[in-house]
């Protein structure tokens, strides 16, 4: 009878940390096998021709964590329409939601949103700093202060490759319509075509 008392402390703390390492396994199989956010890659050839005819091209590749809730749109459209650094301060306090990549240059993603047009969709991705573009940087290129911002525009149809446009450098505004506009800081407009999602 002795025996079996001296035995259930021995008992009840081979239980309980029976019980605590099993509870560690599952929360630790949760972690590790809980379903990872795929990223959507989108890529696209991308054409700047210049005033003097000359073009240059590069590979674009977008690459979205996350987009944005009608919400986030909301509260930007409103920080444009504020005017003055509001935009940019909002976008600038928001995490990376994926990155524009043209060649070596990576620039983070502040804002993706989506929305259906016709068979497909139209994404629209700023950056809070200006997108490097081959050309962007040439010697007699006009300078970037009040461009605060990089637009990408893709255009993904259902059955072939898309289309779009970047500004690499540019100012935003909201139009009558309530859509986001670029003011770009250059005439040339960068062409995306092959704009495909991987």
């Amino acid at each position: 009878m002795s025996a079996d008392i001296d035995d259930r402390p021995s008992s009840w703390f081979e239980m309980l940390h029976a019980s605590t390492l099993a509870f560690a396994c599952v929360l630790f199989a949760a972690a590790f096998l809980a379903p990872q956010v795929r990223a959507d890659t989108f890529t696209a050839d991308a054409t700047l021709t210049r005033a003097n005819g000359t073009q240059t091209s590069a590979r674009l590749t977008a690459v979205v964590q996350s987009f944005a809730t009608d919400a986030e749109r909301d509260a930007l459209v409103a920080a444009v329409r504020k005017g003055g650094t509001s935009a940019r301060d909002l976008l600038s306090s928001r995490g990376d939601a994926g990155a524009i990549e043209v060649g070596p240059k990576r620039t983070p993603i502040k804002y993706a949103y989506t929305r259906p047009v016709g068979s497909g969709q139209l994404i629209t991705v700023i950056t809070a700093e200006p997108i490097h573009f081959v050309g962007g940087d040439l010697p007699d290129a006009k300078p970037k202060a009040g461009y605060d911002f990089g637009l990408v525009l893709l255009e993904l149809d259902a059955s072939k490759p898309g289309s779009g446009e970047v500004a690499p450098a540019a100012k935003i505004r909201v139009d009558a319509g309530g859509a986001i506009v670029t003011e770009d800081y250059g005439s040339e407009v960068v062409r995306l075509s092959n704009v495909v999602r991987r």
